[in-house]
């Protein structure tokens, strides 16, 4: 049985003050319903990863960033490593997602190194997939995120490859307020399942869970989670607002 999974990822919002308080409000809730059996994760930008670490012990909260270096150290002005991260007690970290991969020019194959790097200590990969409004239109969509999974998951030793979450985010459904209908994300996270089965066969494939992502909002978490194969939600602007991420969190 898969525990399901909702993150936040706050993207460039919130400074390390603001951070806090938002953090607190979703600590306060968590601890008056103490009943909720659901991960949740948070994803602050890198100035408020340490803040947030230090100010909120809870166990029921995970801490993720937003993205990863693949090299450990060195002269990589402005990247942030794994070693970095994890003395800030972050567990996961998001890597792919598609403002990386459109505004910054993130590859395939820079996305693999990533993973495995991450993989390397003990970080916890969540991999964004996603196909453009045009690819959806022209029938491409599975094409192109079987692409992204093969090639961003090339060599990933198969002992790890449980810890890896799937995010499948439309690139149309971003921030648009548009969001795939519950039966078309819920179509593609089963394909997504089966591609992992073809790479890691049945037993991995069962334990990897996979979350939706675009536009997420407490309206429309129930329907979504009420689907067969979905197991979460990567939540971008709901996230925000520690009512809105509250609800979602308590679907």
């Amino acid at each position: 049985m898969r525990i399901p999974f909702i993150a936040g990822n706050w993207k460039m919002h919130k400074t390390p003050e603001e951070s806090i308080k938002l953090a607190k409000e979703i600590d306060d809730f968590l601890k008056n319903n103490e009943d909720i059996e659901v991960d949740v994760l948070i994803c602050p930008p890198f100035t408020s990863l340490y803040a947030i670490s230090k100010e909120i012990k809870n166990p029921k909260i995970l801490l993720g960033a937003q993205n990863m270096s693949y090299e450990e150290e060195g002269a990589f002005t402005g990247e942030i490593s794994p070693l970095m991260l994890k003395e800030m007690n972050v567990k996961y970290v998001i890597l792919g997602h598609s403002e990386r991969r459109q505004l910054f020019g993130e590859k395939d194959e820079e996305i693999n190194k990533k993973i495995k790097k991450a993989l390397e200590h003990d970080l916890k990969p969540i991999l964004c997939v996603g196909e453009t409004l045009e690819e959806r239109e022209s029938g491409k969509e599975k094409e192109k995120v079987k692409k992204q999974i093969t090639e961003d998951l090339k060599d990933v030793d198969k002992e790890k490859a449980s810890l890896i979450t799937i995010a499948y985010e439309p690139i149309w459904a971003i921030g648009t307020g548009k969001t795939a209908s519950s039966n078309d994300a819920n179509d593609m996270i089963k394909y997504i399942r089966s591609i992992l089965k073809e790479i890691y066969g049945m037993d991995v494939s069962e334990k990897i869970r996979i979350q939706y992502g675009g536009s997420v909002k407490p309206h429309n978490i129930n329907e979504l989670m009420n689907k067969s194969d979905i197991d979460g939600a990567l939540v971008g602007g709901a996230s925000l607002k520690s009512k809105d991420f509250n609800e979602i969190i308590d679907f």
